[in-house]
């Protein structure tokens, strides 16, 4: 019976996340990282319950007061570090993966807290265990979606800023939580308005990404094939990046400038090569394997990268143009 309530009360939770895959127009988020994603989920709700209970220990007010206002904190932690790992690795680079990554822990974690509610309460009514829980799945999946969401839109602007990035994402997190644990008074309320207010405003958010990134394809592609003519011309040098690159003569040895251009070069071609990439998904091709000149100039501009070390790689930035998705490019062809 326990089984067959919390099925009940997950079957919209993972109607909604394949309704988020659906809309996914470029499949960029394998069903293997999904299914990873909701295993994970779930198995941070064992290690985030044992820290609420102990913060609740210590805690001298009533219990309603610290889950509204204390345990939202605690537990948007736990469900943001898988989000955390896969924004700094870059596994993720668009608002839609980052919202599917981060609705799919949410759904696992939702899962082992209603299994808990569910044996803790078993005089509870079934309408209220099913409500609940169904609220409660959204509220979880809904909030570290909005985390990822928020942390990937930041990185995109500020491609090398540091962990204060994912603070504005966290806090929104945790008001989302706790506005929800607010609510429970009424389970209802608080489950219809998880139900229609995020979906509705996750599906504006999918529609505003997607035309964002085929603007970006369109510009960027088109910049970086005249990047590459210029090159093959030999009119770079003479262009104003080329005149930037000759101010860092002092900075830089030759030997260092020669690996700065090789690696403007190389970071154009496999731009153009990974929008290929996503312009064969968006049309519902498969792409087919990187040939062996791909994979090795992904291997030489990693060795470019060490050679050139965090100064190099700054001076290019100006130059380089580089938004996160640039950087989430390269990762993309890795994977």
């Amino acid at each position: 019976m326990l089984g067959a309530h919390a099925l009940i009360m997950l079957l919209p939770v993972l109607t909604y996340l394949v309704a988020l895959v659906f809309l996914d127009s470029f499949k960029l988020v394998s069903i293997r990282l999904i299914l990873i994603m909701i295993v994970t989920g779930a198995m941070l709700a064992a290690p985030s319950y044992l820290a609420t209970t102990h913060v609740y220990a210590q805690f001298s007010g009533e219990f309603l007061t610290f889950t509204r206002y204390v345990s939202p904190w605690i537990e948007e932690v736990f469900k943001a570090l898988p989000i955390v790992f896969l924004v700094r690795t870059r596994r993720v680079g668009l608002l839609v993966d980052a919202a599917i990554a981060g609705f799919a822990v949410g759904t696992g974690f939702a899962l082992v807290e209603n299994l808990y509610y569910l044996t803790s309460k078993p005089d509870a009514m079934l309408f209220i265990q099913l409500i609940r829980g169904f609220g409660t799945a959204i509220m979880h999946g809904g909030s570290t979606a909005t985390f990822a969401m928020v942390a990937i839109a930041l990185t995109e602007k500020h491609p090398s800023g540091g962990l204060l990035l994912l603070a504005p994402g966290y806090l929104a997190a945790v008001m989302l939580h706790s506005t929800f644990n607010q609510l429970l008074v009424q389970p209802a309320i608080a489950t219809f308005a998880m139900a229609v207010i995020l979906p509705a405003g996750m599906f504006v958010i999918f529609r505003y990404s997607e035309r964002s990134l085929r603007q970006w394809m369109e510009s960027d592609l088109d910049s970086k094939i005249a990047f590459l003519r210029m090159i093959n011309r030999g009119q770079f040098l003479s262009s104003p990046r080329g005149k930037y690159l000759r101010t860092l003569n002092e900075r830089f040895s030759p030997e260092h400038r020669v690996d700065m251009l090789c690696y403007l070069r190389l970071h154009a071609e496999l731009a153009v090569r990974a929008k290929l990439v996503l312009l064969m998904r968006d049309v519902g091709m498969n792409e087919e394997s990187l040939d062996a000149e791909t994979r090795s100039k992904l291997t030489e501009i990693r060795n470019l990268e060490s050679a050139l070390g965090r100064a190099g790689l700054l001076a290019l930035r100006p130059l380089l143009k580089a938004t996160g998705k640039d950087f989430w490019q390269l990762t993309l062809l890795r994977h």
